[in-house]
């Protein structure tokens, strides 16, 4: 791109569906400049239950379109980053008071052919009476069913196709909020403010709205129009709790409320349970969970294990307002997770592309729709290509990671195998660049906790657009479980040194 053109795409907005369109149209041949206010996946994107799921659930409000859709997608994802993708098992156990075995055999028939699975194994009914899942439940659940879906770091996916549009040619901008467009000379003229106060101007001849649970916001604040609100913003929140199951497997436990709730093995030590729905009215910068979600995802996974958890038991919870497309569901349960694509363009003017809704699941496919789109209105100079192509990090099979792990250890024996382990999950082949010529953990400079050292550090702020602790340690790790207070301001104090963010990682 020369000096002074204008960007064929300007997006707004640093979370999944914005970083996935900025990858997918960059690999195509087409200028991106990407402005996020926050930190990427600062909000919702960082804020799921983690999983590549068909959901299993939708297919009671026969959201069947949706479910094939994201089925087929599990695996396409599972391929492309085997790093911080993997597939899990989950256990449903019967509850003669809800659904009965027949809708459950049902539903997972329909789970497990829907969607062209290959690579997943399929479901299957399981003895708790004889398998290992059944020892931390309570003696009433005898019978239950088991079915695949796949794990996600959920942050790190943003982070990896913002990353992977940046090495195509793409402008990422980060805390850099866009404060107001105008269609001028068949262009969009885009101002933006950054964290610092400096203004800048970019023209671009497409605009994409994927500023999430903001997308009306923006539209009123900074194009100046008024639309009737189509989202519906539903918080979920999560509690983390140490390690209530020993098993690898997970559980998806059913409520009278008709809700689901997961219990999910979590950065080993720790078991992950969620979600919550309730619709969110207040600050849309303040999602936090309440006492009384707490209480009920306690409540809820008490139901089935015999050993209780209490509100005292959490070590750490998160909350996140998914903007939903309004369908005009009454219950926050039943609102569609499917996505709606809205273009505004005519007479002669620039086209702006809003995005409402969608899941972390359906991103890519998101993407390429929203590229058909673009393709009205520009000239790609290439066609559909991101389900075929890892993305930094995943060049290795898609069942590698534990030859992965073996490899780094072999070659870099001072390492731990819990280090190496994290090592491969969150940066795939990339570990090798961070650890580089280390001989000995001197070498990877200045320990802020945990097996956290300044060697990665530096390559999170060059290659991953770190300014602060929490950029770390909630959103490209999660080593914010293991760290102490002091570690936490000992790692601010380190951000903030001067001219940090201009050293480039060795």
């Amino acid at each position: 791109m020369k000096m002074g053109e204008p960007y064929d795409i300007f997006i707004v907005g640093g979370g999944i569906n914005g970083c996935g369109v900025a990858r997918d149209a960059a690999g195509r041949g087409l200028s991106v400049c990407l402005a996020e206010k926050g930190d990427l996946a600062g909000a919702t994107s960082s804020g799921s239950t983690k999983l590549i799921h068909g959901g299993l659930r939708y297919l009671e409000y026969y959201e069947f379109n949706l479910v094939r859709k994201a089925l087929m997608e599990r695996e396409v994802l599972w391929r492309i980053a085997p790093h911080i993708i993997y597939p899990l098992r989950f256990v449903l156990p019967h509850h003669k008071g809800l659904r009965s075995a027949w809708i459950l055999r049902l539903g997972l028939f329909l789970y497990d052919h829907l969607g062209g699975r290959e690579l997943l194994p399929g479901s299957r009914s399981v003895d708790m009476t004889r398998d290992e899942v059944g020892e931390p439940l309570r003696p009433l659940y005898k019978k239950g069913f088991e079915y695949s879906d796949c794990w996600v770091d959920d942050a790190r996916l943003v982070v990896l196709n913002a990353r992977d549009a940046a090495n195509r040619g793409g402008h990422i901008l980060t805390r850099t909020e866009v404060v107001s467009v105008r269609r001028e000379d068949n262009l969009w003229t885009v101002w933006t403010q950054n964290s610092n106060g400096t203004n800048q101007s970019y023209n671009a001849k497409v605009l994409i709205n994927a500023a999430g649970p903001w997308v009306y916001r923006f539209l009123h604040q900074a194009v100046g129009q008024e639309h009737g609100n189509r989202l519906r913003l539903v918080r979920g929140s999560h509690i983390v709790v140490s390690r209530i199951f020993e098993h690898d497997r997970c559980y998806i436990f059913q409520n009278t409320d008709g809700r689901i709730v997961f219990a999910i093995p979590y950065e080993e030590e720790f078991t992950l349970i969620g979600t919550t729905d309730r619709d969110h009215n207040g600050d849309l910068e303040k999602a936090t969970i309440s006492d009384e979600e707490i209480a009920y995802l306690c409540e809820s996974v008490n139901t089935y294990f015999h050993r209780p958890i209490t509100p005292a038991d959490v070590v750490w919870t998160y909350s996140a307002v998914r903007p939903l497309f309004d369908d005009g569901k009454t219950e926050a349960k039943a609102a569609t997770r499917d996505y709606y694509l809205q273009t505004e363009a005519g007479n002669g003017q620039p086209p702006l592309i809003n995005i409402f809704g969608g899941k972390i699941t359906t991103y890519r496919k998101l993407a390429e729709e929203v590229m058909e789109e673009v393709a009205r209105h520009l000239s790609p100079s290439s066609t559909s290509w991101t389900g075929a192509t890892p993305l930094p990090g995943g060049d290795f099979p898609f069942n590698g990671y534990a030859q992965q792990v073996a490899d780094l250890v072999r070659d870099y024996p001072f390492v731990t195998s819990r280090h190496a382990r994290r090592l491969i999950r969150l940066y795939g082949t990339i570990a090798r660049q961070i650890l580089s010529n280390a001989k000995s953990y001197d070498d990877l400079g200045r320990c802020f906790g945990s097996d956290l050292f300044e060697a990665e550090i530096l390559y999170q702020v060059d290659r991953e657009w770190v300014v602060r602790a929490e950029d770390v340690l909630w959103r490209r790790t999660k080593e914010g479980l293991r760290v102490s207070r002091e570690e936490v301001e000992e790692l601010d104090r380190y951000l903030m040194e001067p001219n940090l963010q201009e050293r480039k990682f060795a």
